[in-house]
């Protein structure tokens, strides 16, 4: 059923309506901060929407936007709701090979890229772009920027529209995005989520904290391409009334913390292994220490987390409890804030159905689901059984409370040649658990056993050196420290005392470079892809089996 009030410019416009002088979004500016009120940001929204109108964007019309977490990411993806379009992020990452692909498979016909950095990689693509009729760019303070370039401040030039009169323009069945899936196993898919996927998950989001979030405060620091981000510090931050303070550098992540003290705060699991590594040395370490203090609500999501991690920040007063989705669920599928059982992903998000196929694939139906990836019914027919459940790909299990516990990837999981059944993500999980083991790779694919690429971690690991008197600074040089490899022996027998004889590494190597987001090896959201790894090293994982 179509309806208005299932918008996010509907949410959008109550929100204003209601908290019109509360403040909306926060940055940094010099030494101090500006704001916005959600009145401000309304206007600035109605004048982006004007301008936008006046480059001949209206319904059905899709637009990528190339912008770190700033103000002016929210002006626009609102704005380009406001006229019945679509705006659709790309991981500002990108190369200009992938700009062209996502740009020109999503049919974009403007661009909003942040800065002359960004602009160049489209102008690279351009002309391959045969759809985009106009480029925008946010800061060009020199002027470099072709004379066919839009600047921002011109299209915020425009009359402002009222939100108000405009907000019936986009309806509960018109796609509100479409996120781009990250390429850990082929080509990125668009994943098609229309208002009522993003209405009825925040609703459903909101009934699982069973708390008031009514006004809290954020830090959003994740890339707007990913789901997570986008559904917590933008639909839900705008249903909610937010205050969001922006983080345009995920490095500074945790002082931009400290600074805000947050009151719900998400990250995937990478940053609170490196957060506990950190604390982890500290003689009687605090929430205080990473500004959460003050943190009611603390998520982490988007691939697996070390049990031993989520434990510590629960045990140090941070209410840490995992959550569990995909973006093709709208982001959370599972989750529970408070009745945590760690190891466990959480029941079914309130009016999600939950259950597992014959082989344990985690399925589900809901007003999350999405409505198919674009432009590819084939690979939308792949997902979806006659029933309409959605499988997930994921392997579970389900607990007499109707908790999940995730295993693995359904098509990750590891057969060795002795035809045993092993999960990489626990194993690597566990490995990870250790102070200087940054990433991990489990290997054992029609392999006689389990090996493991291992990688320091690093942050710890020179200090965990100098500490005993080593000097060397680079993971290269620390890999072939005496100290440094017995150490990781121990971490490595230590995380596979959990595991059955032949689940456990008999082999590993050290390797002499960190993983880094977007890179070969990790996606923009540090999501290991398997495929990368197994290619770049696949010298170093040879010689793993003599």
């Amino acid at each position: 059923m179509i309806d208005a009030h299932r918008t996010v410019p509907f949410h959008l416009l109550r929100t204003v309506s209601e908290h019109p002088d509360r403040t909306a979004l926060r940055w940094k500016l010099g030494d101090g901060w500006a704001t916005w009120t959600w009145a401000e940001l309304a206007a600035h929204v109605g004048r982006a929407a004007a301008g936008l109108r006046a480059l001949g964007v209206g319904r059905g019309d899709r637009v990528v936007l190339m912008v770190r977490n700033r103000p002016e990411f929210h002006v626009a993806d609102h704005a380009v709701l406001l006229l019945g379009a679509t705006p659709i992020s790309i991981y500002n990452s990108s190369a200009p090979e992938q700009v062209e692909y996502l740009a020109g498979h999503a049919g974009a016909s403007v661009a909003i890229v942040e800065d002359v950095g960004f602009l160049e990689r489209l102008l690279k693509v351009r002309s391959e772009l045969p759809a985009l009729r106009h480029t925008i760019v946010i800061d060009d303070p020199d002027e470099v920027a072709p004379d066919d370039v839009h600047r921002w401040r011109a299209v915020l030039d425009a009359a402002p529209l009222a939100i108000e009169s405009e907000v019936g323009n986009a309806r509960s069945d018109d796609l509100a995005t479409v996120i781009y899936t990250s390429g850990t196993t082929g080509p990125p898919k668009g994943v098609m989520l229309d208002h009522e996927n993003i209405v009825w998950t925040i609703d459903a989001f909101r009934q699982a904290a069973q708390i008031d979030l009514d006004g809290f405060r954020v830090v959003s620091y994740l890339p707007m391409a990913h789901i997570a981000e986008r559904t917590v510090s933008h639909y839900l931050g705008t249903t909610c009334g937010f205050e969001v303070t922006t983080c345009p550098d995920p490095g500074q992540v945790v002082p931009y913390m400290v600074g805000v003290r947050p009151q719900l705060f998400f990250a995937v699991p990478r940053v609170w292994e490196k957060a506990h590594a950190a604390l982890h040395a500290a003689p009687n370490p605090q929430p205080a220490m990473i500004g959460l203090d003050e943190c009611v609500i603390a998520v982490t999501g988007a691939a697996p987390i070390p049990r031993e991690t989520l434990q510590f920040f629960r045990d140090i007063g941070v209410p840490l409890s995992e959550v569990y989705g995909l973006s093709e669920t709208t982001g959370p599928m599972t989750w529970t804030p408070f009745a945590v059982k760690v190891g466990s992903v959480g029941p079914a998000l309130p009016g999600v159905e939950l259950r597992l196929a014959d082989d344990g694939e985690v399925c589900c139906r809901g007003g999350n689901v999405f409505r198919g990836y674009l432009d590819a019914p084939d690979k939308t027919a792949e997902v979806f059984d006659d029933d309409g459940w959605f499988h997930s790909g994921d392997i579970g299990v389900l607990d007499d409370d109707g908790y999940l516990t995730i295993i693995d990837r359904k098509k990750e999981l590891i057969i060795t040649a002795g035809g045993k059944n092993i999960s990489p993500a626990n194993l690597e999980a566990a490995l990870k658990a250790g102070q200087l083991i940054g990433q991990a790779c489990a290997i054992g694919e029609a392999r006689p056993y389990v090996s493991a690429l291992l990688v320091l971690d690093p942050d710890v690991a020179p200090a965990w050196a100098k500490a005993r008197g080593i000097e060397a600074t680079t993971l290269a040089d620390l890999a072939r420290y005496p100290e440094v490899v017995e150490e990781v022996e121990r971490e490595v027998q230590e995380a596979n005392a959990r595991f059955s004889q032949a689940e456990q590494i008999k082999r590993w190597t050290l390797l002499a470079q960190e993983w880094l987001p977007d890179s070969e090896e990790l996606t923009p959201t540090m999501k290991l892809k398997r495929r990368g790894v197994h290619r770049k090293y696949a010298a170093e994982i040879d010689a793993l089996y003599p």
